[in-house]
């Protein structure tokens, strides 16, 4: 199945299929017309450059985004941050889906599609 994914340092990917961190911040918005169904995979590493990848994700969750606005320093503990600072953005996430594959994935930089398959 291909689905949209976005890749999350742990430990904020469990945090989120735990029901701890309800806002994912992050410096840039999705695209405007984006919906749906999200797959978080987890990573240990910081992908900061354009094309850089890990191909040790592990799919943790499948999230919906209900809206991405402006972080504010009250977000802090939704999100589980320990700073604020202006010009990020905060994307509330619902619909939570926890997953528990034993398989490692690509993660990569911004929105992504992987083809996974679930069973």
């Amino acid at each position: 199945m291909k689905m949209k994914a976005l890749s999350i340092v742990f430990p904020s990917g469990s945090k989120i299929a735990k029901g701890e961190k309800t806002i994912e911040v992050r410096s840039w918005k999705p695209p405007m017309d984006f919906s749906g169904d999200l797959l978080l995979v987890e990573n240990h590493k910081f992908l900061r450059r354009d094309g850089e990848t890990d191909l040790n994700g592990t799919p943790v969750a499948i999230v919906k985004i209900r809206v991405v606005r402006e972080y504010l320093e009250s977000d802090i503990p939704a999100a589980c941050a320990s700073s604020w600072e202006p010009g990020y953005f905060s994307w509330e996430l619902f619909e939570v889906r926890p997953l528990f594959i034993d398989k490692k994935i690509l993660a990569a930089r911004g929105i992504y599609e992987i083809d996974l398959n679930l069973e």
